[in-house]
């Protein structure tokens, strides 16, 4: 019987390590941990207890879209505060209204799922769910 126990990691791919680098350390705020030597470029962080693992590859898959999605692959963080989230969000150049695609923040204040939920898309176009348990 297979007992899981929980998530270990995401991976994602990404073109640009420096800029993938920029984006996860600056804009969400992960703190990078000790990666092993393997023979690819990449970086891990730490997401609370778990990990995210970004990836240059040699054939990765990306999404072609530059609209958010939040029905296409994901993955979710869980924050604290909402309303701050998205004060960090704006004071970093994403906001609703952003010309740049790659800057729009789509809301979910009130969403089915339960719990309100924003997104918002990495430079290589990874969908990011940002989520609280409450609205505040």
């Amino acid at each position: 019987m297979l007992k899981i126990q929980t998530i270990h990691h995401v991976s994602l791919p990404v073109t640009d390590l420096a800029r993938a680098r920029s984006f996860y350390a600056d804009v969400l705020e992960l703190v990078e941990t000790d990666r092993p030597a393997f023979d690819f470029p990449g970086a891990w962080y730490r997401v609370g207890d778990r990990h995210l693992h970004l990836i240059v590859g040699e054939h990765p898959t990306f999404r072609s879209d530059t609209r958010i999605d939040s029905r296409d692959i994901h993955f979710a963080i869980r924050v604290s505060s909402y309303r701050g989230a998205l004060q960090h969000l704006t004071a970093k150049g994403y906001r609703a209204d952003a010309t740049d695609e790659l800057r729009k923040v789509r809301e979910n204040p009130t969403g089915k799922a339960g719990f309100p939920q924003i997104y918002i898309l990495d430079p290589d176009r990874n969908v990011i769910e940002i989520n609280a348990e409450q609205l505040d």
